[in-house]
């Protein structure tokens, strides 16, 4: 069966309770089409809430989403159902590249060889198998690199979003825990996209009922400015259809072309475990889900990503990883059909076609950003501490405990280590070196033991 042609089941109909959907069936078009615009409201949030936070330009994010989630599905041929959304693993990396006077298209340059580094060992899993994955990325490694990856983002939300507005901030986090936690089934699953709208109409009833408000912006030079808590300045005069266009914060347009500066590259590398990670687990979930063994097309996915990843930064657009909230609706609907992941990535185009939409969206305030993303980057951190747990990583053995722990204090709290005059290793970069390095240099030679015992002198 070609990849573009589906079987159609249950008459069309909704299945029963308990039958699925198979990647190659559909529904009814009406019904795949439903499904489709909940799999842009499951990705929605997510996927111009880091592009904003990177400082490059959302709607040009939610354009390539689209495009790569198609490209993905071919490079699969069909068999791995799934959305690339805007990846958050890049953001520790973007920072530290701001941080040390990159721009964007040093940020879109560093990402493109990541992109290049993920399709190469896409290969190399396709050929050598996925157990390759295990060997050299163990659980124990993989799960340090995303939690310090995560829990190095802690600054931006304290330095940069909290302060914009405090308790518009506040009140968005507590909006998106309890969403997150306490609402059923699909609409938990949409809780970042449902904390925006919240936070979004928050702030425009502030503006209303108590005007601008005086805080440091980012482009503000260090200075509090009053301002509106939303601009919508430019939504009269945008198109309604056009490519993105304009300049980002730092000067360079939407769309451009990437740089490349070898420093940038190792900042963001680390990343590249990080997706590692994200794309095994979403595809073994999905063959948990669909009951198909999908170890077969575990290189395939991950070099799908890949090259997604490298696509998308060669125009100026965000790195792209498959998306959670997406395999959560399928979880919640037992429907796999790649058809609805097809009319998703239409829809997503669509929207990142339309000018005044990316008004709307950049005018997201400040706040709001800060109530999110002090929620999803501290959820970043704890994915890390997820791979542990859900592969029973034993911190009783100091070939586990040991490493890691020096990994993860140089790079969270961004240690260096100078090379030459002009070349340094730090933060990220370096921690996911010494974790790495370390971990294959004692793993194996140590026995057991619990190394908070105190054993007393005799």
């Amino acid at each position: 069966m070609s990849m573009f042609s589906w079987k159609v089941v249950h008459g069309g109909k909704t299945p029963p309770p308990g039958q699925a959907v198979g990647p190659q069936e559909r529904l009814s078009w009406p019904r795949t089409i439903g499904l489709g615009a909940q799999h842009v409201v499951a990705m929605f949030g997510a996927t111009f809430v880091f592009p904003i936070v990177m400082g490059l330009d959302p709607n040009l994010a939610i354009l390539f989403s689209g495009l790569c989630t198609i490209l993905f599905l071919v490079i699969v041929n069909g068999r791995v159902p799934s959305y690339l959304g805007t990846s958050a693993s890049f953001v520790a990396g973007v920072t530290a590249i701001r941080a040390q006077g990159g721009d964007s298209a040093d940020v879109t340059g560093a990402i493109l060889v990541s992109g290049l580094i993920l399709a190469a060992v896409g290969v190399l899993v396709h050929f050598a198998g996925a157990d390759l994955l295990k060997k050299v990325l163990p659980p124990a490694v993989t799960g340090a690199v995303v939690m310090l990856i995560g829990f190095n983002l802690a600054p931006v939300v304290a330095q940069t979003y909290w302060p914009q507005d405090q308790w518009i901030g506040l009140l968005t986090t507590v909006f998106l825990v309890c969403a997150a936690v306490l609402l059923p089934g699909f609409w938990a699953r949409i809780a970042v996209f449902l904390a925006l709208v919240f936070g979004y109409v928050l702030s425009w009833l502030s503006d209303l009922m108590f005007g601008e408000i005086t805080s440091v912006l980012p482009t503000s030079n260090g200075e509090a400015v009053p301002h509106d808590r939303i601009d919508l300045a430019g939504l009269g005069d945008a198109k309604w259809i056009g490519l993105p266009t304009g300049d980002l914060a730092d000067g360079v347009s939407a769309i451009h072309s990437p740089s490349f500066s070898l420093t940038f590259i190792l900042l963001v590398i680390p990343g590249v475990i990080a997706l590692i990670a994200e794309n095994t687990g979403h595809v073994r979930a999905v063959a948990e889900m669909t009951g198909e063994d999908l170890d077969p097309y575990m290189g395939r996915a991950l070099g799908a990503d890949g090259v997604a990843t490298a696509f998308a930064s060669a125009f100026g657009a965000s790195p792209t990883t498959t998306y959670a909230e997406n395999i959560g609706v399928m979880s919640a609907t037992r429907i796999y059909s790649t058809a609805a992941y097809y009319v998703a990535a239409v829809c997503a185009i669509i929207l990142g076609l339309c000018p005044k939409f990316g008004v709307i969206i950049n005018a997201i305030p400040g706040g709001v950003l800060g109530g999110i993303t002090v929620v999803l980057y501290g959820m970043i951190g704890l994915i890390g501490a997820k791979i542990w747990v859900d592969n029973g990583v034993d911190f009783g053995n100091p070939a586990n405990m040991v490493p890691l722990a020096a990994g993860l204090i140089a790079g969270i709290g961004g240690v260096t280590l100078e090379i030459t005059d002009d070349f340094e290793l730090g933060g990220i970069a370096f921690g996911t070196i010494l974790t790495i390095v370390l971990y294959h240099l004692v793993k194996g030679r140590a026995q057991p033991t619990d190394i908070t015992e105190v054993k007393q002198a005799p």
